[in-house]
């Protein structure tokens, strides 16, 4: 506006003489709003923060998280544990197995992500973001102190880098995120403008916040699609160190580490050595931190945590455990149908499998009670529609859907069956039984069979574990007693990752993890458009228009309970589909550790942090 008022000043000393002076205040108006509707959208100040919705929890200025102990003591070497193999140190392609911590330690994003609240990013690499209240775009300005950790300056041409190579060759929620970015500007070398006027999409600007920046002057000279085991360059605390290709990866504390004093690292990355020790299965694994051959583990076999943590160190007292409170989302474990296949197109199938999963009798016999069975895409939170019923909003969006969601769903008044606990309730199989018969099936001397093919209901369930074995041999029990045959694979890691991403496979046990402020990556896992994108995390195949639209409802959100509504109307629809058979979940994370390590007294909001813990040796208590 002072720009625009500044020049008809100028002219009005320049028309005075010639024009009356109410022709050129008239003229020097309308140029004004001629100029004004040209305008880009109003900018707020540069802050050091954003939220998905509401504002920031810490006010500029802020020390440390909340949760980080700024006084952790730095050194000591914390040793951990993983399943499986990697065979590439590139995490960002679909190639390849990449291990554990890689992300994390090594490639950092322009703003770090605070767990204590649904969905807020702090300045990072990136000191300040710059968004108009319709976040049709957003401006990043680069800490000048940025370095990668071969010394190179973190610039705006390597944003752009990283944006358009991630875009074009990454992974494919990256491919689709970044694709939503019309335009690209740099004002300057510590300035990146991203525009995005079209994308209809409240979260792009922290999206963007969270991209993990690449160094250009490297990426340049390699083929960034390509797995290799090339040792990477990043601008996080660790630089990789010893590498033993499939066992295991040393991370170590860049003493020069660029950002060490920034409040969001504060209290973080105390350890001068991380190490990632891979088992090839879950026993073994066990057996290793009985040895003390790694320091923390998160257990998340029920049967273990009932009556295996007796060994003689924790007896001792030199291995603690506890339950620690978590208040995010359970993450949705579930068999998930691939819907591409023909014989799980009709929904009165899966339905009819799904009645089979008894988890009654699955809890009690293999997990001694400790789960609780999952009811909700978005479990153990208040996005949950489970019990829930329907608000006028969420009916509205769901108005243009009728189909889209069962009625008891829709009303909150639908749980999952519960089973007698014998492992063969009738009641339950007789409802199966009539649901495939209505799908066109019948049972032919004990074998279902479809009633014009006479070709018998089977399938392959796909499994990568013991555990997921144990629990998919049951399920084929069941299923055995309605004449359908379910064939359980166990398959090594790399190649359960590779049948995954490819869609190769009729029925999968998979998670999805959840946060309080679910965005764009809802699309990846449920959107129509992702459900023929390999590599994607539409397991099932989900083609819903309802879907589609919740989603698009969801990230079009400007307050909190029109966004917690979409949320909720989403889960209805993915639930009424029967695209998956919910499983169970953990009221809280079980973890155990060597006392020669220690982490902080609070625990944020997304529960246990590696990054927060640190080295304590010999120190009593």
């Amino acid at each position: 506006m002072g720009y625009t008022y500044s020049m008809c000043s100028e002219l009005e000393s320049a028309l005075f003489r010639a024009l009356p002076q109410r022709a050129v205040s008239r003229f020097c108006v309308a140029l004004a709003a001629l100029l004004l509707l040209g305008a880009p959208p109003a900018m707020a100040e540069p802050r050091h923060a954003i939220a998905m919705h509401g504002e920031p929890a810490l006010k500029p200025g802020f020390t440390h998280f909340p949760y980080a102990n700024p006084k952790a003591p730095k050194g000591g070497a914390l040793v951990l544990a993983d399943q499986g193999s990697f065979d590439s140190l590139n995490p960002l392609i679909i190639k390849g197995a990449f291990p554990a911590g890689l992300r994390d330690f090594v490639y950092e994003s322009l703003m770090a992500r605070s767990f204590d609240e649904p969905f807020t990013l702090y300045g990072l690499i990136a000191s300040s973001i710059d968004t108009p209240d319709d976040r049709s775009e957003a401006t990043f300005r680069l800490d000048p102190k940025a370095r990668f950790s071969d010394g190179h300056p973190v610039t705006a041409a390597d944003v752009v880098f990283s944006w358009q190579t991630l875009r074009d060759k990454g992974r494919p929620n990256h491919r689709t995120y970044y694709a939503k970015v019309e335009k690209v500007e740099t004002p300057d070398p510590l300035t990146v403008r991203f525009i995005f006027k079209n994308a209809n999409d409240r979260e792009l600007p922290l999206i963007l916040g969270l991209m993990p920046i690449l160094p250009k002057h490297v990426f340049e000279t390699r083929e960034f699609e390509k797995a290799s085991l090339d040792i990477p360059i990043g601008s996080g605390p660790y630089t990789v160190g010893k590498v033993d290709p499939g066992a295991g990866i040393t991370y170590r504390r860049n003493p020069d580490y660029w950002g060490r004093d920034l409040p969001v690292n504060r209290g973080r990355y105390n350890f001068d050595t991380v190490r990632y020790e891979y088992f090839r299965d879950a026993n073994s694994m066990f057996e290793a931190f009985k040895k003390g051959l790694y320091d923390l583990r998160e257990e998340t076999n029920s049967g273990r945590w009932a009556s295996s943590y007796d060994f003689p160190a924790l007896k001792a007292g030199k291995v603690k455990k506890s339950i620690v409170p978590v208040g995010t989302p359970a993450g949705f474990a579930a068999f998930a149908f691939n819907t591409r296949r023909e014989i799980f197109a009709d929904i009165r199938v899966r339905k009819a499998l799904s009645l089979m999963f008894d988890f009654t009798w699955v809890n009690k016999h293999l997990f001694h009670g400790l789960f609780k069975r999952t009811q909700s895409v978005f479990d153990r939170s208040s996005l949950s529609s489970h019990g829930v019923k329907a608000s006028e909003y969420e009916r509205k969006l769901l108005a243009p859907f009728p189909d889209a969601v069962l009625p008891g769903i829709m009303d909150g008044t639908f749980s999952l069956p519960r089973h007698d606990g014998s492992g063969r309730d009738r009641k339950q199989q007789r409802a199966a039984i009539k649901l495939l018969r209505g799908a066109g099936y019948k049972l032919q001397n004990g074998v279902m069979v479809g009633g014009a093919s006479g070709k018998a209901l089977e399938f392959e369930i796909l499994c990568a574990t013991r555990a997921q074995e144990r629990l998919a041999l049951n399920f084929s029990g069941s299923l055995k007693r309605i004449g359908v045959t379910a064939r359980v694979r166990l398959v090594d890691s790399a190649q359960y990752q590779r049948r995954r991403q490819t869609f190769d496979f009729d029925l999968v046990q998979t998670l999805w993890l959840s946060s309080l402020s679910p965005g764009n990556e809802q699309a990846f896992r449920w959107g129509s458009a992702a459900a023929g994108q390999e590599g994607s995390f539409n397991y099932a195949g989900v083609k819903s228009p309802a879907a589609d639209a919740m989603i698009k409802a969801m990230l079009a959100a400007t307050s909190r309970k029109d966004f917690t509504d979409a949320v909720r109307a989403l889960d209805r629809v993915l639930l009424s589909g029967y695209y998956t058979i919910p499983l169970y979940h953990q009221s809280g994370q079980w973890l155990a550790w060597w006392k020669k390590i220690t982490g902080p007294d609070v625990i944020p909001l997304y529960g246990n942090r590696t990054d927060l813990w640190w080295y304590r040796g010999d120190e009593p208590g």
